[in-house]
């Protein structure tokens, strides 16, 4: 039997249904979808120490399960004694699989651990699109803390097949998101 991550089953079992129903489509097809997980850290530190950037590679590939890509530089910015072509950051973009395992350990373990959590803001994109900031990696309990030599932050964008940010903000909230209650846009 092959595996199917829960979030993927839940998808096609459950949300399906229910965002057919909420927002009346007639046909499955035109029911939101999560497309991918982008999670991009900068690192504008990384000009003067090269090492933070194998570090954040290294960090980032454990949280995702898969290789984090460096980001490099377009142009020479000199106030900031920027080159172009330095790396200045890590990114790896999840899909399929991975991207609702993420999800998964995202809403289920990460999230909690955060201090004096009380729900995530639900502003999006305009396009229905979602960016969650994440301000200390130790939340995920994949980074062992006592080997972790600076504290950085993530963004970690959700992309959606929504034509609006009410279809993604639902399709993201039937996920299990714990978006604070209000919703402001």
């Amino acid at each position: 039997m092959e595996y199917v991550p829960s979030l993927s089953k839940k998808y096609k079992e459950e949300i399906i249904p229910a965002l057919t129903k909420e927002f009346d489509f007639k046909s499955v097809m035109q029911v939101p979808k999560l497309e991918k997980i982008v999670i991009n850290q900068g690192l504008g530190a990384a000009i003067a120490d090269k090492k933070l950037i194998e570090t954040a590679t290294n960090e980032l590939s454990v949280i995702a399960g898969q290789k984090a890509v460096q980001t490099i530089s377009k142009k020479d910015i000199s106030n900031f004694k920027l080159r172009k072509k330095m790396p200045i950051g890590v990114r790896v973009t999840l899909r399929r699989e991975r991207m609702y395992e993420f999800l998964e350990r995202l809403i289920c373990v990460s999230l909690p651990r955060i201090r004096d959590f009380r729900g995530i803001e639900g502003k999006m994109d305009g396009r229905g699109n979602y960016t969650l900031g994440i301000t200390e990696q130790i939340i995920f309990p994949e980074i062992n803390i006592d080997q972790v030599s600076k504290i950085n932050g993530y963004n970690i964008t959700f992309v959606t097949s929504a034509q609006t940010d009410e279809e993604g903000y639902a399709l993201l909230k039937e996920f299990g998101l714990p978006f604070k209650n209000a919703k402001k846009n």
